[in-house]
């Protein structure tokens, strides 16, 4: 496996050198701001990338204020009481992407949300608290807790709420294996273990965060 500070090197000769690819890059949210977060905002994060999976997201994200106010501004106690009939009522708003399945999931997850946070004191501190060296096991209890999570859903939730978190696009799989990190396409939760093995050793080399470890493999092969 190479080195990260080779790969670094590489996508920065590829972007115009490293402030320029500095600058491409995202940083995550500290632990403290995280916790911050209310619950609501959580769950309008997690809907609007259910709703984002498979669409522009462009689309979702200027329809968004209508989801907000047809879903209470996502305040997990208000959506939960939702019933059926409230939701056969969205499912026929224009204003709305009327998809049943995922529209059903934000009254499924407002209802996990409450349960965590019974448990956890809020999402945000329960979020904030996870170690990112272990950020696929947090992937796997999102994908078991909560509806339409699985996939690339997850961590691409994580990177819009803004809890440090690799990707794995076509662009990370082809540079894992254009390094010699990982041989094919990472699949099943032991696949993507030791793909986060990878990226620890990238983190502890590096000090940076994960996000910013995978958008560098994104850039640093044709």
């Amino acid at each position: 496996m190479e080195t990260f500070a080779r790969i670094r090197e590489t996508a920065a000769a590829r972007v115009g050198g490293d402030e320029a690819l500095r600058e491409r890059l995202v940083r995550p949210e500290p632990p403290e701001s995280l916790a911050m977060v209310g619950d609501d905002r959580y769950l309008s994060v997690m809907s609007r990338r259910i709703f984002r999976a498979g669409l522009q997201h462009r689309m979702v994200d200027a329809r968004w204020p209508a989801f907000e106010a047809a879903f209470l501004d996502f305040d997990p106690a208000r959506v939960a009481e939702m019933d059926d009939g409230d939701l056969r009522r969205l499912g026929n708003d224009e204003r709305l992407i009327r998809h049943h399945g995922k529209l059903r999931a934000v009254r499924d997850n407002a209802r996990a949300m409450l349960d965590l946070v019974a448990e956890e004191g809020s999402f945000g501190a329960w979020l904030a608290a996870w170690p990112e060296d272990e950020i696929v096991e947090l992937w796997f209890d999102l994908s078991a807790r909560f509806s339409q999570l699985g996939g690339n859903s997850a961590p691409a939730f994580l990177r819009m709420a803004g809890k440090d978190s690799f990707l794995v696009t076509d662009w990370v799989t082809k540079a894992l294996n254009h390094w010699d990190a990982y041989e094919g396409t990472p699949k099943g939760k032991r696949a993507l273990r030791e793909v986060q093995a990878r990226f620890n050793e990238w983190m502890d080399e590096s000090d940076w965060p994960l996000c910013r470890i995978s958008q560098t493999l994104a850039l640093s092969v044709e």
